[in-house]
């Protein structure tokens, strides 16, 4: 098994900055707009940028929510091991709202369908945009493409990307992954 490095510590803070700034020219203030981490690994990339909305660019608004969703997923019988549920943190109602859903991946588009229908929970927005900091673009099983890209990458099907983040791994980075025949 193989790794390189896509995105060092100080790539990745440019990234999210530039995220950030594409957020503010939509959104504005972002009194009618809801970030929806999308569990588990989108929750970092959500809590970093509205960390970032909030204190480096004064967006005193920003509403932060957290989305699990494992048991709409359409593959969650599929696998022999048990599945562990994360938790749903919205306290808030997106009735009419802008929702943009956020992940560190995007790769066939499943969670993000998956997300769509665990969403109506708590409301119908008026509008759903998707940021994902990686968006593998080649490996789509739906129709289903990000408004806001960190960086895309071309990765064949034995290729992995790795989000690694501080508050998680120790460490800001995105690696690729290359799996040989006898990992599998």
């Amino acid at each position: 098994m193989s790794q390189k490095v896509l995105l060092n510590a100080k790539e990745v803070n440019i990234i999210l900055h530039r995220l950030a700034c594409q957020l503010i020219e939509n959104h504005n203030d972002f009194s009618n707009t809801v970030l929806i981490g999308i569990q588990p690994r989108g929750k970092f990339l959500a809590e970093r940028l509205c960390k970032m909305l909030r204190e480096d660019y004064k967006i005193k608004n920003v509403q932060l929510g957290q989305l699990d969703i494992t048991f709409f997923r359409d593959d969650f019988r599929r696998s022999d091991k048990p599945l562990e549920a994360n938790t749903t943190d919205i306290d808030f109602v997106v009735e009419n709202k802008k929702v943009v859903f956020i992940d560190d991946v995007l790769y066939t588009g499943r969670s993000i369908r998956a997300a769509l229908t665990a969403i109506q929970s708590f409301g119908r927005p008026n509008e759903i945009e998707l940021l994902t900091l990686i968006d593998r673009r080649f490996s789509r099983h739906l129709p289903i493409q990000p408004d806001y890209r960190g960086r895309q990458v071309d990765a064949i099907n034995n290729e992995k990307v790795k989000v690694n983040w501080v508050e998680n791994e120790g460490e800001d980075s995105v690696y690729l992954i290359e799996k040989s025949l006898s990992d599998f």
